[in-house]
């Protein structure tokens, strides 16, 4: 059975049957765990890391943020820009690119000083940069648009899934053989998995249709409308005001989202008084599970509201955001880790239901021929903004407190990271209004 045909990215319709969709997705799922084990392990690594390197929680904050995401971001535009050419196989560009962050997660183990850590994240950040974008377009080219963001979510799932994978390996290796084992037994696999994706998925353009438009670009046709630029198919993506409350949402949401992810577990640590397999296994259960059921909700709600009306699409997100803030503040101001614990879960669930809402959103908010640089924009916003400046502004502003707060400085400053939790529920909330006008069809 065939999905039903709509107009798509180098592929004439979604033909994917469903049994080979299914398939794809999981595949990618797996691909995107350890794109998030590698990227986010250092979270939990972090106080081993600064206590054996020497380290400030300035340059925490630079190497598990900037230092990761600026190549990741800049270099994902042009990378999406490839994926959304006809003749390009996606299967192979996600193959090539696990293979990369995977081995320079396992050479982040073999460092010996701050500049070296530096490198090797910056490797991470250029390998994972063919992910996301690559994988949104695949899924957008396989399923059909009812489903879209459930399979986006399904797919998502590999954030809080790696995220929990790291914080149990992480925390439990580090206490048994020391963080460098750690690094190293987390990228050995997707060097193993690299090989063998393009045995297990299939790229939805055909060889076929691939050879023309490699020719085609070889002897371009004179009298054929010229290639749209990156510049142009990124001026068109901002001219929707849905897409550009949703990069901004999506901004806010990810700055907040990978500043506490740090500094949640440093908080734990400091504060409460857990070791590292203490602190990660205790986040991998409590908010790792709790990242998963918020991801696959959000996007079951979405796929059945969203079907009745557009703008129930992000109804639950952006609602959502807004009643998970004053719980999340009570979460860090009670002395019991157990307590805080248990309160975290609810704020995790509702702050982790935007992924596929939103993506699903930017996929339906494009042409299919701007699918891929169009997910990387808001990839762009999420890492550059989220990842490149939340952990580094939370570190900052930690160090900044110490003199007056002493240890309990990143309490301190995730007391204000709940209550701004309330900006990109008001910003999913205006997207949301004029979706039902934006969204195209297919």
């Amino acid at each position: 059975m065939a999905y039903p045909p709509t107009a798509t990215s180098g592929v004439a319709a979604p033909t994917t049957p469903m049994p080979a969709a299914r398939a794809m997705l999981w595949v990618l799922l797996l691909v995107y765990i350890l794109n998030f084990l590698d990227r986010q392990i250092l979270n939990i690594l972090a106080e081993p890391i600064k206590a054996e390197l020497g380290l400030s929680d300035t340059q925490l904050g630079l190497l598990a943020g900037p230092a990761f995401a600026v190549f990741y971001a800049v270099l994902g535009i042009p990378i999406a820009r490839y994926a959304d050419r006809a003749s390009t196989n996606r299967v192979t560009l996600i193959s090539v690119s696990l293979a990369v962050w995977s081995l320079m997660t396992a050479l982040c183990g073999f460092v010996g000083n701050f500049w070296q850590l530096l490198m090797a994240r910056i490797g991470v950040g250029v390998g994972e940069a063919g992910c996301t974008p690559s994988a949104h377009s695949l899924i957008a080219d396989s399923v059909p648009a009812e489903r879209r963001s459930s399979a986006i979510a399904f797919f998502g799932l590999g954030v809080p899934i790696g995220s929990l994978l790291g914080l149990i390996i992480g925390g439990t290796v580090n206490d048994l053989y020391g963080w460098r084992a750690a690094l190293w037994l987390v990228g050995a696999p997707g060097l193993l998995l690299a090989l063998v994706v393009p045995l297990l998925i299939k790229e939805p353009r055909s060889p076929a249709s691939r050879a023309a438009a490699r020719e085609a670009e070889r002897s371009p046709d004179p009298s054929a409308p010229a290639r749209q630029s990156v510049a142009s198919a990124i001026r068109e993506a901002f001219s929707s005001k849905a897409f550009t409350w949703l990069f901004i949402a999506a901004s806010v949401t990810a700055f907040l989202s990978y500043g506490k992810g740090l500094w949640t577990i440093s908080f734990f640590i400091r504060s409460h008084g857990l070791s590292t397999t203490q602190a990660g296994l205790s986040m991998a259960i409590a908010l790792g599970v709790a990242g998963i059921i918020g991801t696959w909700l959000g996007g079951k709600i979405a796929d059945v509201y969203g079907t009745k009306d557009k703008r129930h699409l992000l109804t639950f997100p952006a609602y959502g955001m807004a009643i998970a803030a004053p719980i999340l503040f009570l979460g860090y101001t009670v002395e019991s880790w157990q307590i805080a614990v248990l309160l975290l879960i609810v704020p995790t669930i509702l702050n982790a239901a935007y992924y596929g809402p939103a993506y699903a959103c930017v996929q339906g908010l494009v042409r299919p021929e701007l699918r891929s640089v169009a997910a990387s924009m808001v990839v762009f916003g999420q890492n550059l903004i989220g990842l490149g400046a939340g952990p580094l502004a939370f570190g900052m502003l930690s160090d900044y407190l110490q003199p007056v707060a002493g240890q309990e400085s990143v309490r301190w400053v995730l007391y204000g990271a709940a209550w701004l939790g309330l900006i990109p529920a008001f910003f999913f909330w205006r997207a949301s209004l004029l979706l039902g006008k934006e969204m195209k069809s297919g």
